[in-house]
């Protein structure tokens, strides 16, 4: 894997948290209120956070959202889930999005090749 494809994922990291830094500074009770919904339909319930992360990763997948994708697949990793399982949910998402999402999958799966890289994905 080449170094600049690992960069992409880390650029994507620290982009993210430089601009959700940003957009908390705009101090807007909605835009607020819509990233603690966010980031609590994510927390245990009756679906336990890891199902969370890959059904997140499943939508972000089907609606075309790299960003979202990357994000997710993180996620899914810290969470517990294992590439058998993320593979499993990245084929949903194809069987749901058709051949439009391949191009998701592709990153996707360049993605999670970082993350084996990282050590962060067995």
């Amino acid at each position: 894997m080449s170094e600049q494809k690992q960069n992409r994922l880390n650029t994507f990291r620290a982009h993210r948290s430089e601009m959700n830094d940003k957009i908390m500074d705009l101090d807007h009770l909605g835009i607020k209120r819509f990233f603690n919904l966010d980031s609590n339909a994510y927390n245990d319930g009756v679906l336990p956070v890891q199902t969370k992360e890959l059904l997140g990763l499943v939508a972000s997948t089907v609606l075309r959202c790299n960003d979202c994708i990357d994000y997710h697949l993180e996620q899914c990793a810290k969470t517990g889930s294992s590439k058998e399982e993320i593979i499993d949910a990245l084929n949903i998402a194809l069987t749901v999005g058709g051949s439009i999402v391949i191009p998701h999958l592709r990153h996707a799966v360049e993605t999670l090749e970082l993350l084996e890289n990282e050590g962060v994905l067995d």
